[in-house]
C-alpha cells in the first residue's frame, strides 16, 4: 500500500476504535468460492474455501554473504519476477503478496480440479528454480538457491482493512489456510530429507489420483511432500540447459 500523508487526529481515530469494536454487526457472507475484491467494503465480509501458496528461500539471511547487493538484487528480482508469473498464471487467482524473499497467493478453489492446478503451480516453481539455478550457474553464481513450497486448503475469512476514507486499504485473508501454507513452506527444504513441496493433509484429501501419487505422507509433521517437476518445463530444461 502506498502511502498518502495526512496529520494523526488522535480523537477521530478513538472514535473510529469504538466504531470498530462496538459498532453495527458487521455483515459476513458464507459463500462458495471467493467473490471479486471490489464487492467487499469497511463493514461486510465472506467466508469461502481456498487455497494457499507459499514460497520461501532456504537460509535467505546466509545469501548477503555469498553474494554483493547488486548481484543479490538480481537473483531476487529474477526470481520474484517468475514466481509472481506463475501464480498470475492460474484464472483463479485472487491475491499475490510479497513479504522480502516469501511470496504466496491465495487461490479460488471451489472445485478439486482447481486445486490440482495449484498443484501444477508449485510444480512449476520447482522446475522454475531449476532454470535459475542453471542461470546463475552460467553467470558465475557460486551459490544456487533453494526453496520451501507450501500448499494448504480451508476456509478463510476476506476482508477490507485500512484508513476507511484515505484510499490506503487492502484485502486481508483471516484463517488457518494462509499461516498453515507458510509453514508448511518453512518445513519444505528443510533438510536433506525433506523434499521442496509439501502440501497439508486437506490440500493432499482434494488432489485427483494421479497428483496424489507424486507424494508421500510425513508422519513426523503429518503432511505431504515430494519433488515434482512440470513436465514440459522439465522436457525444455533438457534440451536447453546441459
Amino acid at each position: 500500500m502506498d502511502g498518502n500523508y495526512k496529520p494523526y487526529d488522535h480523537v477521530a481515530s478513538a472514535g473510529r476504535l469504538k466504531d470498530y469494536i462496538s459498532g453495527s454487526q458487521s455483515s459476513y457472507e458464507e459463500m462458495n468460492s471467493l467473490p471479486d475484491r471490489d464487492r467487499l467494503t469497511f463493514s461486510n465480509g465472506f467466508y469461502a474455501n481456498c487455497s494457499a501458496i507459499f514460497v520461501d528461500i532456504r537460509k535467505s539471511s546466509q545469501l548477503p554473504n555469498h553474494y554483493k547487493r547488486p548481484r543479490l538484487a538480481r537473483i531476487y528480482r529474477a526470481y520474484l519476477s517468475e514466481l509472481v508469473a506463475i501464480f498470475n498464471g492460474d484464472p483463479n487467482i485472487r491475491e499475490v503478496n510479497i513479504a522480502g524473499d516469501a511470496t504466496w497467493a491465495v487461490i479460488n478453489t471451489p472445485y478439486k480440479r482447481d486445486v490440482d492446478a495449484v498443484f501444477s503451480a508449485a510444480a512449476k516453481v520447482n522446475s522454475m528454480v531449476q532454470v535459475l539455478n542453471y542461470e546463475m550457474e552460467k553467470a558465475a553464481y557460486g551459490q544456487p538457491i533453494e526453496v520451501g513450497v507450501g500448499m494448504s486448503w480451508g476456509r478463510a475469512l476476506m476482508i477490507k482493512a485500512g484508513y476507511s476514507g484515505s484510499g490506503i486499504n487492502d484485502v486481508v485473508y483471516m484463517g488457518d489456510v494462509v499461516n498453515e501454507a507458510a509453514k508448511l513452506a518453512n518445513y519444505g527444504n528443510s533438510s536433506w530429507s525433506v523434499p521442496p513441496i509439501v502440501a497439508s493433509s486437506a490440500f493432499y484429501g482434494n488432489l485427483n489420483e494421479e497428483n496424489q501419487g507424486f507424494l508421500k505422507y510425513d508422519y513426523s509433521r503429518g503432511c505431504y511432500t515430494g519433488s515434482v517437476v512440470n513436465s514440459a518445463m522439465e522436457e525444455w530444461f533438457k534440451n536447453n540447459c546441459k
